[in-house]
């Protein structure tokens, strides 16, 4: 169900669990909202395949909101650690930058 804001992280996330060729996945998101918890959900409970994670606006003062282009009816919740410890509790490997992230999914495709 899609909710305006583009596809859904479950349902990309879902594709790219049926899809054979890919390997593992990058999923970037950001501060507010819970579709990142959400989606932790769905790896712990159906994800086969390695996920690498970055939650943009760690350093983001507490309560910050950020702008996007499009206005959202959906309260904006959700803070970075909330989000990147639900994803680790999924076994999801959060990295706290880009680079980071980048290298971590670099070591976990030469592994395969």
């Amino acid at each position: 169900m899609a909710t305006g804001t583009g596809n859904e992280l479950i349902d990309c996330l879902a594709a790219f669990q049926a899809d054979p060729e890919t390997l593992a996945v990058m999923m970037i998101g950001e501060i507010g909202g819970s579709e990142e918890e959400r989606a932790a959900e769905w790896i712990k409970a159906n994800m086969t395949k390695p996920v690498v994670s970055y939650i943009a606006g760690v350093t983001a003062p507490p309560g910050r909101r950020w702008v996007t282009p499009a206005p959202s009816s959906r309260a904006r919740r959700g803070t970075a650690q909330a989000k990147m410890d639900a994803l680790a509790a999924a076994g999801v490997h959060v990295c706290l930058n880009p680079t980071e992230a980048g290298q971590k999914m670099g070591e976990i495709v030469k592994a395969l």
